[in-house]
């Protein structure tokens, strides 16, 4: 017998670590402040904190912010554990959105804001982090679980 929605935790699991190993290496790497550029005037790393959501939205809301991820991280646990067995893009993008989750809302509790390094400044875009990416792209997998669902008209 194998793990009900497996993909689920095999994503959950890897965004979470790719989100917390990112996060230390630009801790013990930058200064804060600190930029490198990758491609001068398109991509750094730069490390900032960000009291905020998602790409700076929601900024100095930490408490409240600490508290919505543990929310839905236990939801998106609940669902995974009690509810049926999920599609492959409904397991991937709940997972993926439970690692980001998890891994800001660890920063949230232990720092009291989330570290941001990832700078594309072609598009002047707010500094983000691996979870931020993991969340946004797990929407995308649900918005195509979504689509797949929908019957042909």
């Amino acid at each position: 017998m194998g793990i009900k929605n497996r993909y689920f935790w095999i994503a959950a699991s890897m965004a979470f670590l790719l989100d917390q190993l990112t996060k230390y290496w630009v801790v013990q790497t930058f200064k804060l402040g600190q930029t490198l550029p990758l491609l001068r005037n398109i991509f750094h790393f730069t490390y900032v904190t960000n009291t905020g959501a998602a790409f700076s939205l929601l900024s100095g809301k930490v408490e409240w912010l600490r508290w919505l991820s543990l929310g839905v991280s236990l939801i998106l646990i609940t669902i995974a554990l009690c509810g049926p067995l999920l599609s492959f893009w409904d397991q991937l993008g709940y997972g993926l959105i439970l690692g980001g989750a998890i891994g800001n809302g660890i920063d949230r509790f232990r720092l009291g804001y989330v570290v941001d390094f990832l700078d594309f400044r072609l598009i002047d875009f707010a500094v983000f982090n691996m979870a931020d990416s993991f969340i946004s792209v797990g929407i995308v997998c649900l918005l195509i679980a979504s689509w797949q669902k929908t019957p042909s008209h």
